[in-house]
């Protein structure tokens, strides 16, 4: 059976709430995109970067990537694109946004054995600690109960087959651990880490680069 592992870096996005593609902002010395590389090469035989159709030729984005392919119209498609090109000799296949450059190793190596002990599909989660509104036309309706509510994060790691199946029929979702539940798949849930934060608008960048420093943000 095949046992590899691969890792699609997902690095497709228009970045409307940053203001561009934040995955190309340079951030500890280094492109966003280039720390979150670097991470699924601690856990993968092979990483599929998926990048806009014009960074494809971007001889710069190939260092430590297998494969550079362009990416869809949505984040799904982006998979997708990523996930066709990664063989069939993969067992596991790790999907991680390149918005989070500071996933570790260990937690790489967390959704993988995770996936190895039975599960279809494995992320990482962090409680939710913030009381929880739901807000309508500008006014609070309802408080909502956090209690089992969870944060997730990439990397997320899926046996390929089923991830695969997942996502038969061009289906949409905002992470494919929800496509995966979608067919009756199992995902584990492992803990994930405050550090892997994700970055979102430019008020980010100083967070996460006083962690690539060193600092304490």
């Amino acid at each position: 059976m095949p046992d590899g592992v691969w890792a699609i870096v997902v690095a497709a996005g228009e970045g409307r709430r940053f203001g561009g593609p934040k995955q190309f902002t340079p951030v500890g010395g280094r492109l966003i995109v280039e720390w979150a590389v670097d991470a699924a090469r601690s856990a993968a035989d092979g990483v599929v970067l998926v990048v806009p159709p014009s960074r494809v030729a971007d001889a710069a984005l190939h260092a430590g990537c297998a494969i550079v392919v362009a990416g869809g119209p949505t984040r799904a498609g982006s998979v997708r694109a990523g996930l066709a090109r990664v063989p069939d000799t993969a067992g596991i296949v790790i999907v991680h946004d390149a918005a989070r450059p500071l996933a570790s190793a260990d937690l790489f190596a967390a959704v993988i054995a995770a996936v190895h002990r039975g599960a279809d599909a494995a992320i990482p989660c962090l409680p939710v600690a913030d009381t929880l509104k739901r807000v309508r036309g500008g006014r609070v309706v309802a408080t909502v109960d956090r209690t089992g509510l969870n944060a997730v994060q990439t990397p997320q790691a899926f046996r390929v087959e089923v991830l695969r199946r997942a996502h038969e029929g061009c289906p949409e979702a905002t992470d494919d651990a929800a496509l995966v539940e979608a067919i009756g798949g199992v995902v584990a849930a492992v803990p994930g880490e405050a550090r892997n934060h994700k970055i979102t608008d430019p008020s980010d960048l100083a967070l996460v680069g006083a962690w690539l420093e060193g600092g304490q943000p």
